[in-house]
């Protein structure tokens, strides 16, 4: 074992076991409060051959967990099932009154909340009074248990103490796995991995802790992504251009996810489903392909937007812009602003009906949630959220009322330093660049899977450039030295000043490890995450 990677895994405060998570250390579903009530409804509905309805949300996370719950059902031996998906334009989030007509229209009997319904007794309950049941699962916070559903399935629940960070996917799987313990006598017969690939992909897109039960379902979800069976997310990772076989979360975050995202954001999640549930590989192409060219489109006008806003909110301490930009970017637009003005953000677009509408991204000790919770009543229309993201409307002409209402609010809590919420923390120091070697890489990969609690080892060194190249005016490669060796570091979509960078320079960088591969010769390179000038010649 390497030096770097034995001071990485005591400063985490890791042992061997952590590298090689077990499977069977999954905690038991009947655990987890109405798990055994929801499999026991279940039964009934399979029974007497009810329609089930699933329904879902609009999001990755939302996605994988109604394909995850509906392969489940079939396999319980459940036939009449449909999935359900909000439109975000339309029905807004969660299990709402919209919903009611047409699951009665389609005849249900019962219905099975994914990544919702934590919030929706009122709902729940007008559906039961028209003869229909409901059982939540979900993993959003939980102020007040919907009496009126026969089961909700949530960590967030009072006195819970399994699965506390799982995603919405995590407690569908959870509910899986107890389906096929009472269908094989108590005890899974191991066909519920198969699911453990859109596991992976809802939990990491949905930013859980990766600790605990998420490391084992994701660390084991990865190894079933590299061998899945579903076409969909076969295409999918051709259009996005990453290898199955060598899956990392890094992929899932940033190539699959915002494919599958962009069909809720920009059109419709009905989309990303059908790909999901693909049987034919014509059918997969065709929809992987829609996904690819829809999530240029959110690109191309998240990028325009921002661009748009161009720093004309001045000295204020919270960004708040509004343009007449798609409803589908505005959570990202928001996060964009805040990470490249390092400021709390709002992006609100204006509707036809007069009413701004939009999202809320924020760091460190300002808590968004709190800060709509301070305007005054008849202010807002709708807002809600947590301390690092909201969602808010409110009549456009007080748009200049609510500017003052979220900015006093901020000046009123004499906020300092805010912006040390932001920096990325270094993990290691490097004086010898002849220590990122190839074993060092190969050993930090079984950290894998990386994310939130278990972020990717950032390294930190100082020293000359010796030589720089620009690719296509849009990415950058640097050579570095600290006297005896070099090491090639990267950055793709550079910001503006990586460019004016020279050879000579001398400079501060934080970069990850990547390998590269090519002719037959393995080379290990830096990806940069931050780089500044400290000294020249």
């Amino acid at each position: 074992m390497t030096r770097i990677f034995e001071q990485l895994l005591a400063d985490r405060g890791l042992d061997k076991s952590f590298l090689s998570p077990k499977y069977g250390d999954l905690f038991d579903p009947f655990l987890m409060q109405g798990v055994e009530a929801a499999v026991a409804r279940i039964e009934q509905a399979r029974e007497c051959g009810e329609k089930i309805i699933i329904y879902g949300d609009y999001d990755a996370d939302g996605v994988t967990s109604s394909v995850v719950c509906e392969n489940a059902l079939r396999s319980f031996g459940c036939g009449d099932i449909d999935i359900m998906l909000p439109n975000r334009f339309i029905d807004g989030y969660g299990l709402n009154e919209t919903a009611v007509p047409e699951i009665i229209k389609r005849g249900a009997k019962l219905v099975i909340t994914v990544d919702c319904g934590s919030g929706s007794e009122d709902t729940i309950k007008m559906l039961r009074e028209q003869g229909v049941e409901t059982i939540v699962t979900d993993h959003h916070e939980i102020p007040k248990i919907p009496k009126s559903a026969v089961a909700v399935i949530n960590p967030k629940r009072r006195g819970e103490k399994c699965g506390l960070n799982m995603a919405g996917v995590g407690v569908s799987f959870t509910l899986a796995r107890a389906l096929n313990m009472r269908k094989n006598g108590g005890k899974c017969d191991g066909q519920e991995k198969w699911l453990l690939d859109l596991v992976a992909i809802g939990t990491v897109c949905d930013s859980m802790v990766l600790r605990d039960e998420n490391r084992i379902m994701v660390y084991y979800g990865m190894i079933v992504l590299a061998k899945t069976r579903r076409r969909g997310i076969q295409e999918l990772a051709k259009v996005a251009k990453c290898k199955l076989e060598q899956i990392t979360t890094r992929a899932i975050g940033f190539q699959l996810g915002p494919r599958i995202n962009a069909a809720g954001r920009m059109k419709s999640a009905d989309l990303a489903l059908a790909l999901a549930m693909a049987d034919s590989r014509a059918e997969a192409v065709r929809l992987a392909e829609e996904l690819d060219e829809l999530n240029k489109e959110r690109r191309v006008a998240q990028d325009a937007a921002v661009k748009e806003v161009d720093g004309s909110f001045g000295d204020e301490p919270v960004i708040i812009a509004h343009g007449k930009w798609h409803e589908g970017i505005l959570g990202i637009v928001a996060g964009c602003l805040s990470e490249l003005y390092k400021k709390p953000a709002f992006a609100l677009t204006e509707l036809d009906s007069g009413v701004l509408k939009g999202s809320g991204r924020s760091f460190g000790d300002f808590s968004l949630a709190k800060a709509l919770e301070n305007c005054p009543d008849g202010l807002l229309l709708s807002g809600g959220g947590h301390a690092a993201a909201c969602g808010v409307s409110f009549a456009a002409d007080k748009m200049d009322e609510f500017k003052k209402q979220i900015i006093d609010y901020y000046l009123s809590l004499g906020l300092k330093n805010q912006e040390r919420f932001l920096r990325f923390k270094s993990d290691v120091i490097v004086e010898d660049l002849s220590e990122l070697s190839l074993k060092l890489y190969e050993e930090i990969c079984q950290l894998e899977p990386f994310g939130t609690g278990n972020e990717e080892p950032i390294f930190e060194f100082s020293g000359r450039v010796i030589s720089k190249r620009e690719l296509k005016e849009k990415h950058i490669v640097l050579t570095v030295s600290d006297g005896e060796n070099e090491f090639c570091i990267k950055s793709f979509y550079s910001p503006s000043e990586y460019f004016e960078v020279k050879n000579g320079d001398i400079v501060k960088t934080q970069f990850t490890l990547s390998k590269n591969e090519w002719g037959g010769n393995v080379k290990i390179e830096g990806m940069i995450i931050s780089l500044e000038v400290i000294g020249q010649i």
